[in-house]
């Protein structure tokens, strides 16, 4: 008698395997070319799709999965228009060191131009892996059936292993709709880790320099929050002393009222925050590449007086600062919980240096600073939004998560948002797409499960690019708190035409050329229940609007000349934000000599 054979689909292999990895949601979009996939999910009770309405917003939900669940994110799509529309979601993954898996949909093999020399054959056919390679961390089509169950595998140790970010595996049409042998499906079995180098000599090094130090700062990264070593941060930070300087990638690493929390830093930072780190003689940073909204342009202007140290896994982020003439003392090239691995065989107590007048130093700055900006009584006839953030701050539940596009929006958030221990803020910090944050907002409610609320921060011009979500939101019953914050234009870029362009505001304002609709009307139109702050007597309202329970819209007037403040003009170090200090003022606050 002849053994039966086990035979399996390919396209239900992909699914599997994706329940293998505690995938539970992915997000869709049909097409002739992704029809047998979906199919596979929607015959399979153990994961669910879930339908956008463009592929971009697909990634984008992936991407905020991803974000929200630590796990991978998933998006699966048709060849064509529908894999290339995935790319700007994909670059959200790439530049933040998101884990996610994008599943194309590809002609069928025979027609596949391969090496004519003409630009297509088959209908939609785009060669997909060739144009994300450089966006990527791994891109394959597959080739033989049997080649599938290893390939995800493979993608997705790529995705999470090192430095995290995004995989792409493009299956043809042909190929998705073959019956298998499961004794022909390989399992992939990455290679063993290499022995690890000893860290410990050169943590000792560090722990030297700390003892000292008089003026240390440990800047903590969206790293951080990438290896999992929240909490040995905060220890180290706690046993020695060391005031914590966020960027947005950690601002809510640590309760806002910690003892030793600066805030953040860089170009559209706070201003005390970035006293102190321009004026420290230790600057130590975790998992943050250190772009140049955190150095400031000139580069080589960064804490440069300072002894400067940083823990990184990815050694072209520590080469790279070669190109700016800026100089560390120590670049270390590691996994940050092989760090603080190493650093509990040490007795770190013996290190220990109370650092008081410093860190009394920086809470006076902070005093002073927050003084001179005043930035609660900056002169508004509509919603401030720095008291509007404030509010905001008050009703946040335990474990909110608070997800905010890009524009003047996430600087305001960024300066004055006060997070609790529990409350996640998340943005794309490098790629800063406008839009993302609605479609992340869907795709992070599903990572949670719905057991969090979700906050959804984003500007008129960003809410335009991804509306059509509300859609998906709707269609699945998701309560978004949506608050648009509406200046009538684009907020950010009128600075910088203010800054450089005599304020004149091209394709930035409706005399520019761009025009918003009545959001009132748009939100009946999806079922969503619309409330408005009209300006700052209204605020109390936003106790209302948290505890509404369904889906709901705000719209956040807010005059279109309310600006960023402070903010660092291109140009000028960090420590020197616009509107500028009383040079009187400035030169008796800094400890190093000031750039004239």
């Amino acid at each position: 008698m002849k053994n039966k054979v086990n035979l399996k689909k390919v396209s239900d292999v992909v699914a599997e395997v994706l329940i293998e990895e505690k995938v539970s949601h992915v997000f869709v979009i049909s097409g002739g070319a992704s029809l047998h996939l979906i199919h596979s999910l929607a015959d399979n009770e153990n994961i669910q799709y879930i339908c956008n309405h463009n592929e971009q917003a697909s990634a984008m939900a992936a991407d905020g999965y991803s974000r929200v669940s630590g796990n991978i994110g998933v998006t699966i799509t048709t060849s064509g228009p529908g894999a290339t529309n995935l790319i700007t979601g994909i670059c959200c993954s790439y530049y933040d060191s998101v884990p996610t898996l994008f599943i194309t949909g590809q002609v069928s093999t025979s027609r596949m131009k391969g090496d004519t020399g003409v630009r297509q054959i088959g209908f939609q056919e785009t060669p997909i892996v060739d144009v994300v390679k450089s966006i990527t961390k791994y891109a394959y089509t597959i080739n033989h059936p049997s080649e599938i169950k290893y390939q995800i595998q493979k993608a997705l140790h790529i995705a999470r292993s090192g430095r995290p970010g995004p995989v792409l595996i493009d299956i043809p049409d042909d190929l998705q709709r073959v019956n298998i042998e499961s004794s022909l499906l390989n399992n992939f079995q990455p290679d063993i880790e290499q022995e690890k180098g000893k860290l410990t000599d050169t943590i000792l090094d560090i722990m030297s320099m700390i003892k000292k130090s008089k003026r240390p700062v440990i800047i903590a990264g969206w790293g951080v929050h990438l290896s999992k070593t929240q909490s040995d941060f905060i220890k180290f930070a706690e046993d020695l002393n060391l005031p914590i300087a966020l960027t947005w990638g950690a601002a809510d690493l640590i309760s806002f009222d910690h003892e030793l929390y600066i805030g953040t830093f860089g170009t559209h930072g706070n201003r005390h925050a970035n006293f102190a780190v321009q004026n420290a003689d230790l600057i130590i940073s975790f998992g943050s590449r250190l772009d140049t909204k955190s150095t400031g342009s000139p580069v080589n202007t960064f804490a440069r007086k300072a002894k400067r140290i940083m823990v990184e896994i990815d050694i072209n982020e520590l080469n790279k600062f070669k190109k700016f003439d800026l100089k560390f003392d120590k670049l270390i090239h590691c996994d940050l919980k092989d760090f603080f691995d190493e650093v509990q065989k040490i007795n770190i107590q013996k290190f220990f240096n109370k650092h008081d007048d410093w860190v009394n130093q920086i809470n006076q700055w902070q005093e002073a600073f927050n003084a001179f900006d005043d930035r609660k009584n900056l002169s508004t006839t509509q919603v401030n939004p720095y008291n509007f953030v404030d509010r905001i701050s008050d009703n946040l539940k335990e474990n909110s998560k608070v997800i905010i596009d890009t524009g003047c929006s996430i600087a305001w958030f960024m300066q004055s948002i006060r997070t609790p221990k529990t409350v996640r803020v998340f943005h794309d910090f490098n790629n800063t797409a406008m839009g993302w944050a609605l479609p992340a907002s869907i795709g992070g409610y599903y990572a949670d499960l719905g057991k969090s609320p979700i906050i959804t921060i984003v500007g008129d011009g960003g809410f335009m690019m991804t509306s059509y979500e509300l859609a998906t939101a709707m269609h699945n019953n998701i309560p978004l708190k949506i608050f648009i914050m509406n200046n009538q234009g684009y907020s950010m870029i009128q600075q910088t035409q203010d800054q450089w362009l005599d304020s004149n505001y091209y394709a930035s304002s409706k005399q520019g050329g761009i025009s918003f609709p009545d959001f009132q009307k748009l939100s009946k139109a999806y079922n969503f229940k619309y409330f408005e702050l009209k300006d700052d007597s209204d605020l109390h309202l936003v106790e209302e609007i948290f505890a509404y329970p369904k889906a709901l819209i705000c719209n956040v007037f807010i005059d279109n000349d309310f600006r960023v403040t402070p903010q660092v003009k291109f140009g000028r170090p960090n420590e020197d934000m616009g509107p500028l200090l009383p040079r009187e003022m400035f030169n008796a606050n800094m400890i190093i000599d000031p750039i004239n």
